[in-house]
Order: C-alpha cells, then structure tokens, then sequence
C-alpha cells in the first residue's frame, strides 16, 4: 500500500483501488505499481482475482498533460509509461474494473487492459485521442477493437463522442452494468463467480484466450508512440491539449 495505491485482500478478492482523486491521473509511477503490486499477486495463492477500482469521482482520466512530467517532456513521458503498461498484460490474475464517472484516453486504455468491466449508467468511456490531436494510445490499438469491434472502435476513436454506461453495456465494452451507487457490490459479485471456479482452471482458459494479446499490445505501442511523437510536434496537437485544459472547443487547422 501506498499514498497513490490501496491495496486490501479479502476472501480471494484483491481490491487495488487507485487514490488520486478527483480525476486520478496515471504516470510512469503510478502504472508500475499497479504493475508490481498485480504480478506479486499471481505468486500468492490467496489471491484469485483483482479489482482495480479508483477513489472519488473518476476511474481515470489517463495523463496529465496540464501538470507533472507529460506536461514537461511527453515523448520520455509516455516512453516510460508504456514500458510498464506493457507489463500489465503479463499479469495472469483475472482482472475486473469497477469504472465510475470518466475513463478517458489512457484511462480507457487502463479499464480496456482489465478482462471485465463494470460500469453505471452514469459512467462514461471516451477515446478522446483525435480530440486532444493524436494517435490513440496505451494500447487501444489492439484492445478497443477486440472488445467491441472493429466498427465500434472507429466510432469511438475517429468521433471521441462518450460512451454511457447503457451504451458501453450495448456493444461489450461494459460487461456488467450496476444501479448507482452498486458499482462496487456488483464488481464483487462478478470477482466472487470467478473466485468460485477452479483457480488452475481459470488461469489456463484466461491464457488461452489472451494468447498473444500481451505481444500484440507491445508492438501497438511501438506503432501508437511512433505516431503520437509525430502528432505532438503539430500545431493541431498543442490546439487539442490546450483546448482541452481551457474546457473549450478546440479549432483544428491541419498543420
């Protein structure tokens, strides 16, 4: 446990729960906790799932680009970052997200490394990347298709609209949807199936079908880095992060 992460263990239940609310931005940092504190998991045989959840009003909002070191240097920034975000698809614990309010950008690439979602009908999943100026991220590439499918995807990535927790529940991306204010309850009722079955069981089939996701995702991000460097060096990417910190409509130019 730390001051950015929670971490409590009860009845084969691991509860990770992300505390940089209101809009729990992720870092290098952050993410590599996250990382470390899910892959000591897989090696303790008390644990069978993991709930990665989030204090206050937000899951996430992904990077802060209005303050810490993406506002200083994005490229080395997000360097790092993805170098550890590679590593949450070698976890082999089933993960659920139990996702409130917004998971933008990075943070829908965060809740999109989980095997579940759960989401209210006030929930919102936006892949805002084009609206900000650039190439998607954190793996979306891979992940965001293979959730909801290739048609659905570029819905969400080429329009940056939000997603709300019915439609979210309507094309896959949300897999359970709670009443208000059960977001957690239903998250651990999900998690308590799970724990229920066979743990050597689970972790076999959850391989099977995540075979050669975690390599897929480490060449998106190589592709997605490549381009994003390209991107942040635009005027209409500098226009997209400012507009968005200003809470405004950003004017695109094309240059």
């Amino acid at each position: 446990m730390t001051e950015d992460l929670s971490v409590v263990l009860e009845e084969g239940v691991a509860l990770l729960e992300m505390r940089r609310p209101p809009a729990n931005h992720f870092d290098e940092a952050l993410i590599g906790q996250i990382v470390d504190v899910a892959s000591g998991l897989d090696h303790d045989p008390a644990c069978r799932v993991i709930i990665l959840a989030s204090e206050g009003r937000h899951f996430c909002a992904g990077a802060d680009f209005g303050g810490g070191e993406f506002a200083r240097d994005h490229v080395t920034a997000a360097e790092r970052l993805y170098r550890r975000a590679a590593e949450l698809f070698d976890v082999r614990t089933p993960i659920i997200a139990a996702v409130q309010g917004t998971a933008v950008g990075g943070g829908l690439g965060l809740a999109c490394s989980a095997d579940f979602r759960v989401a209210e009908p006030s929930t919102r999943f936006v892949a805002n990347f084009a609206r900000l100026g650039f190439h998607q991220g954190f793996g979306t590439s891979v992940t965001l298709p293979e959730i909801v499918g290739r048609q659905a995807a570029a819905d969400m990535l080429l329009t940056g609209r939000r997603i709300g927790g019915e439609e979210a529940a309507r094309i896959g991306l949300a897999d359970r949807l709670a009443e208000p204010g059960r977001l957690r309850e239903v998250a651990r009722l999900l998690a308590a199936e799970i724990a229920a079955s066979a743990p050597l069981a689970i972790r076999s089939i959850r391989a099977t079908l995540r075979e050669g996701l975690a390599e897929r995702v480490r060449q998106a991000l190589d592709h997605e880095l490549a381009e994003q460097k390209i991107h942040w060096a635009t005027k209409d990417s500098a226009e997209g992060i400012a507009a968005s910190l200003e809470r405004r409509a950003p004017v695109f130019q094309g240059e």
